[in-house]
């Protein structure tokens, strides 16, 4: 008995002191470290390294060939090293206010800073971000004003035969208020899911400051998971798999048709405004192509629409129909139908035969262009301005 006593004492010993270890062991290096003037430091421990590089979106971008053509992706910029095999890059210039993501190349091989636990997950990639503030950053920031909730919810859809989760923002006050509130339905992209919005979009962030600041009404923020064969987010699921571009059980149309298990889901379990004046609904890129399919098939479900870097897919007879469609939405009149899309997105030309359709028909819209391509630095930037358009 002694010795089982002693042996479970010298197990527990062993176990408080790896977590002294996970508490007090980590990296003393600061990284990133960003200076008064704007310009960010990176650096790591590499001792035995030959190469270090940093990559990221903050760095000019380079152009690469692939099948489907010449893309941009990420430059990347050389470390040098220094005391104790510690790399470090300073940017040469100050960078402009935003949430950017990098990564290191240790001779070849890409991984993540170990001096910085602020990570965000891209489909299939996983880099580390930090914020540069200013505007638009500051909207993207944890900051002292009254925050609202971030909950996520099983939902029974009888339209796709199973369980799914959903994400959930709920303003400040909410809770407390008694009040009924307007919902907008935001749409992720292909390999997203329920966490894009959240976690990339930063959501949260950006409605907090919002309606601190007076500037967007206090609305619930739905978002959902586009993917019609998936229960949740990789990790969140009963079934094994990979985020993936390409999602098994997406066939077109099914996630639009389902979409009413959603709504009739929010409004029974939340103090909605129940009506077309109280919801919105916006997507980027396959979100977008969700969105525009969503409120032409119910018309009478949203007055508030925003289009993020997406076009109307649809093509022969479909496309036929959905201008069919697109009429009959117009003609109920709602109050914002906002297309926005970089001028170096590869959707461009798409998003342009959508808007001549809807300029040969007299349909009305508005139109944002800014630059650049298709990045989530667009996406929080549309979301930031359509919220302020919506349900004032």
């Amino acid at each position: 008995m002694k010795r089982l006593s002693l042996s479970l004492a010298l197990l527990l010993i062993g176990v408080c002191a790896y977590a002294q270890q996970a508490l007090w062991g980590g990296s003393q290096i600061v990284s990133p470290e960003i200076h008064p003037d704007k310009t960010v430091t990176f650096r790591v421990q590499a001792p035995k390294a030959v190469k270090v590089q940093v990559t990221g979106d903050f760095l000019p971008r380079a152009e690469v060939k692939t099948e489907r053509g010449t893309m941009k992706v990420s430059g990347t910029a050389d470390m040098t090293e220094g005391k104790d095999g510690v790399w470090e890059f300073t940017t040469p210039e100050p960078l402009a206010s935003e949430l950017y993501s990098y990564s290191f190349i240790i001779d070849g091989f890409r991984t993540n800073d170990p001096s910085n636990v602020f990570l965000n997950r891209d489909v299939r990639s996983i880099t580390n971000i930090f914020i540069v503030g200013g505007d638009p950053g500051d909207y993207y920031k944890v900051n002292k004003v009254s925050h609202g909730t971030v909950a996520r919810r099983w939902y029974d859809s009888p339209g796709l035969g199973m369980e799914r989760r959903l994400t959930i923002y709920t303003p400040p006050g909410y809770e407390t208020s008694g009040k009924r509130y307007p919902v907008l339905y935001l749409l992720h992209g292909a390999g997203g899911d329920e966490e894009a919005w959240i976690a990339l979009g930063r959501t949260a962030q950006i409605m907090d400051n919002l309606i601190a600041q007076g500037k967007a009404e206090p609305m619930i923020v739905v978002m959902t998971n586009g993917n019609a064969g998936q229960e949740a987010a990789p990790g969140e699921t009963s079934v094994e798999g990979q985020p993936s571009m390409r999602q098994p059980g997406n066939v077109p149309g099914k996630f639009e048709a389902a979409f009413p298990d959603v709504i009739k889901f929010i409004d029974q379990n939340y103090r909605t405004l129940k009506r077309k004046s109280g919801r919105a609904i916006a997507g980027l890129s396959m979100g977008g192509g969700h969105t525009i399919n969503i409120s032409m098939d119910y018309p009478d479900t949203f007055d508030y629409v925003g289009v993020f870097s997406s076009a109307l897919f649809r093509q022969g007879d479909e496309r036929t129909a959905s201008i069919g469609k697109l009429k009959t939405q117009f003609a109920k009149n709602p109050k914002v139908y906002w297309i926005a899309i970089g001028n170096e997105d590869f959707l461009l030309d798409a998003c342009n035969q959508f808007r001549q359709i809807l300029d040969e028909n007299n349909l009305k819209y508005t139109y944002f262009e800014n630059g650049e391509g298709h990045i989530w630095k667009n996406w929080r930037i549309y979301l930031t301005k359509f919220a302020q358009m919506i349900f004032k």
